[in-house]
């Protein structure tokens, strides 16, 4: 069986070096590139502990051997992820991409990019498989109650808030609505910010950036007598890998660009 050859972006990070592992540690896939411009010329093993694989840490993703390269992952900051994503429809890689805080314009181009490439693109704002399972019960939950919030918790490290999770689960909700707004509360007297900010169908979403969290989200609905929460929570960075690996081996089948895994999770009955 040929192997899927995956270049990772951010290697040196924590989540691009989890990539790495996952990918090292599977049959099915060759770790063939790792780029940084943080560490260039870095051993891999000396970097992350990652021992075996031979290979150093490039700066450029012009240096990257696009011929022996099928799916790059990028884990990386936005303005990072955009370019190395339009750089990746030009050359023919595949493009999986977990970076979160992309503009939309930036999604626009990037999606111009790859209806014009031999390449595809999936951007998922959580790898998580529950994460993708929360998003889809709380768009079916939502046409059932009068009220709905969104408080997000991530790592003190993490750039963006809201969370990507967070604005793909309240644009679920809002669309599930068709249009129909949550009703407003009676609040009057506030510190700035105190309610959050609300999204939509009038979801309010609160970000809280914390040491030792990973990536957690509780999505709370309201209505006469009764709540219902559904929350996920992320330990480990390695709960994202088996969404990871799924987008890896499965991108070829999509085109242009997918948001989200829902596409393919479809098609799947098991992780075993």
């Amino acid at each position: 069986m040929t192997k899927i050859r995956v270049a990772v972006f951010g290697a040196g990070g924590a989540m691009g070096a989890t990539v790495c592992r996952a990918v090292v540690d599977d049959p099915s896939l060759e770790l063939a590139c790792v780029l940084d411009p943080r560490l260039a010329g870095i051993d891999l093993g000396q970097a992350t502990g990652i021992l075996g694989t031979g290979l150093f840490i490039l700066g450029q993703k012009e240096a990257m051997p696009v011929d022996h390269v099928d799916v790059a992952v990028d884990f990386t900051r936005a303005d990072a992820a955009f370019d190395n994503a339009l750089y990746c429809a030009n050359v023919g890689i595949h493009s999986v991409i977990g970076t979160t805080g992309l503009s939309s314009e930036q999604f626009d181009l990037i999606q111009n990019a790859f209806e014009n490439s031999k390449s595809s693109c999936l951007i998922a704002s959580n790898f998580a498989i529950g994460a993708v399972l929360m998003m889809k019960f709380a768009s079916q939950a939502a046409i059932f109650f009068d009220t709905a919030e969104i408080i997000e918790l991530h790592h003190e490290n993490k750039l963006d808030a809201p969370s990507g999770t967070a604005l793909s689960t309240a644009k679920r909700i809002t669309e599930s609505r068709g249009g129909e707004k949550f009703i407003d509360d009676k609040t009057t007297a506030e510190l700035p910010g105190a309610r959050g900010n609300r999204f939509g169908a009038g979801v309010n979403i609160h970000s809280v950036r914390m040491r030792g969290m990973i990536a957690h989200q509780e999505v709370i609905f309201g209505t006469t007598g009764q709540t219902l929460s559904i929350r996920h929570d992320s330990y480990d960075r390695s709960s994202f890998m088996p969404g990871v690996l799924l987008a890896i081996k499965r991108i070829h089948t999509l085109g242009g660009l997918t948001m989200g895994l829902d596409i393919l999770l479809d098609s799947v009955t098991s992780f075993e």
